[in-house]
């Protein structure tokens, strides 16, 4: 079977929830979309808000702090929140990659510490981690034993590849500017590092294939030797379909197809929203265009809209509503969805934290735009 790139649209954006909300709950969302990227802790709230039908924000403060959902640097070496059932298999899946990332890196490195003897802090350190601890109390904890090497970077590698899950601090987003870490909690890991491949492959395409074997290495940040042998191990349970330019693509039997021709709703997206970057290619969601302009060269993924299913421009609040910048010209229609979904965004972020994503504002200066509208206001 031979998809079209309007085909993949749309399949990304069913299994991301994103043709309709859903009254689903948060735990059932989070396990469909598979991973919320986490950099901002705002952003696992309004990716939720944008595919759940009157999504209260207390049910995922609620999530993070019985740890049902947990926050952890995870695919891609960023912070991603996950179904706490998935975390172990992903997290193993992930550590060869979290490893060689963290104690090959010049901030691991200068602190003249041996990979064996931090690896060997790993166990004790984690023990000393079973209820929250604040970086200042761990680096207090690693003074006691490793002197006057400086303990921020050794600190700083072993909370990235070791188990250890963000602890829920403060409002208005559960997280606040002063982390707290805690060990995660204690469950069954897979017998071998392949089979949690095997489980990160086959979760991937639930919530976002059909994929091809680069854009799950693209999710994933894992060689591509170790995908294609889970690929091969899933190949019983996997379909194998064809898409744009002859590409090889992979799918779980029965994963949801939409038509190309379906509605897709007008959507104000996260920053770092996962669907974005998801994919080796990212034209699925993402025209090329406009790629550059919302993923920056440092690596931020600013809030966008998407309309007819394709980002079409950024969004920001301000005094007065949600400012959207277009690339090109909008119909009507669409920018009439967006006034009605910048209302409710307003309407979401008002107990919160009203002006969201503030201090990345000096990313709009200079965006070209072929229309900048203020919406949602009085």
């Amino acid at each position: 079977m031979r998809l079209t790139a309007r085909q993949l649209n749309r399949a990304t954006l069913g299994r991301q929830l994103l043709l309709g909300r859903e009254r689903i709950d948060v735990l059932s969302a989070v396990r469909r979309i598979v991973a919320l990227q986490a950099q901002e802790p705002a952003s696992p709230y309004i990716a939720l808000w944008s595919r759940v039908i009157d999504l209260d924000p207390a049910e995922l403060d609620r999530a993070f702090a019985d740890a049902t959902i947990v926050k952890a640097t995870l695919m891609r070496i960023t912070l991603h929140a996950v179904d706490a059932a998935d975390y172990p298999a992903f997290h193993q899946a992930m550590q060869p990659s979290l490893r060689a990332s963290c104690l090959g890196d010049p901030r691991f490195t200068r602190a003249g510490l041996s990979i064996a003897d931090a690896e060997a802090l790993i166990p004790l350190l984690l023990e000393f981690g079973a209820k929250p601890r604040s970086n200042a109390d761990i680096e207090g904890w690693l003074d006691d034993r490793l002197g006057e090497l400086p303990k921020s970077s050794v600190w700083w590698a072993l909370r990235r590849f070791a188990p250890f899950v963000h602890s829920s601090t403060s409002p208005p987003w559960s997280f606040g500017p002063r982390p707290s870490y805690v060990a995660a909690p204690t469950q069954p890991r897979w017998s071998d590092e392949a089979k949690a491949v095997q489980h990160l492959v086959e979760r991937y395409l639930e919530g976002f294939g059909p994929a091809s074997l680069r854009d799950i290495a693209q999710f994933s940040t894992k060689y591509v030797s170790p995908i294609r042998d889970a690929l091969a191990a899933l190949d019983h349970k996997l379909v194998r379909l064809e898409g744009p330019a002859g590409v090889e693509l992979f799918d779980i039997a029965g994963g949801l197809l939409p038509p190309e021709d379906a509605p897709a709703p007008p959507r104000f997206m996260a920053m770092w929203d996962s669907t974005l970057l998801a994919y080796a290619d990212r034209t699925r969601i993402i025209p090329p265009e406009v790629r550059a302009l919302v993923i920056r060269n440092n690596g931020d993924v600013l809030p966008t809209m998407l309309v007819d299913g394709y980002v079409a421009g950024v969004w920001r609040p301000v005094d007065g509503g949600i400012e959207a910048t277009s690339f090109g010209r909008l119909s009507d229609a669409a920018w009439e969805g967006l006034e009605a979904e910048a209302r409710l965004l307003i309407a979401f972020l008002a107990d919160r934290e009203p002006i969201v994503y503030r201090r990345y504002s000096h990313w709009w200066s200079g965006l070209p735009a072929a229309d900048v509208r203020v919406l949602g206001g009085a």
